[in-house]
């Protein structure tokens, strides 16, 4: 199997949220083309995309899960990873519940209305959240980072395409609002400058 660093979550989470959303959003059309050429092709569209964007909830949620219990962190990003999985695990319950309510839409020969719009909206909001507070275990508090760039002063330049940086692991000490556990930082050695620019006496 593939390996993706550091786990499967962040490749099926943009499937879960694309797919929903452009489902949310192609529903809502429906209601404003109620009659003409336009309707059944949005509600194929809106039915398939919000079926199709469960089903990879289930994969996303299943390696999020993982995620939970094998990325490294240290009490604050724990607190912060305990309310993305709250967020998720309530929105993934109300977007199971519209799937089996779309389901049965058609075989009741009912439409699905301005209630199951004003469901789907608070669905779709609750999905935004939860997806910013995953973007926030990333670049706020680092979760499943390998290394971190070295922080250089103003003015510094450098050559793209160097090799990366080694890193080594930064212990962690619980009670230090500072310490990352399991985060890497950059090696000072072997950071190569672009020439005629000074060298930085770390």
């Amino acid at each position: 199997m593939i390996a993706i660093i550091p786990n499967w979550h962040p490749l099926f989470v943009h499937f879960t949220v694309a797919l929903l959303i452009i489902g949310v959003m192609a529903h809502l059309l429906t209601q404003f083309f109620a009659v003409g050429k336009l309707h059944p092709q949005l509600t194929l569209v809106a039915r398939w995309n919000l079926l199709l964007g469960v089903g990879f909830t289930l994969l996303t949620v299943a390696a999020g899960w993982y995620a939970y219990n094998t990325v490294a962190h240290d009490a604050p990003s724990h607190s912060a990873m305990t309310e993305h999985r709250n967020w998720a695990v309530v929105t993934f319950a109300l977007f199971l519940g519209i799937a089996g309510w779309e389901y049965y839409l058609p075989r009741r020969s009912a439409g699905s209305g301005w209630l199951f719009s004003g469901v789907l909206v608070i669905a779709a909001g609750l999905l935004l959240s939860t997806a910013w507070h995953g973007g926030e275990l990333v670049y706020r508090y680092g979760l499943g980072v390998m290394s971190l760039p070295q922080v250089e002063g103003p003015g510094h330049t450098h050559e793209h395409g160097e090799m990366p940086l080694q890193s080594e692991k930064v212990p962690h000490e619980h009670g230090r609002d500072d310490a990352v556990h399991g985060a890497e930082t950059p090696k000072k050695a072997g950071h190569t400058h672009a020439p005629g620019t000074p060298q930085h006496n770390d």
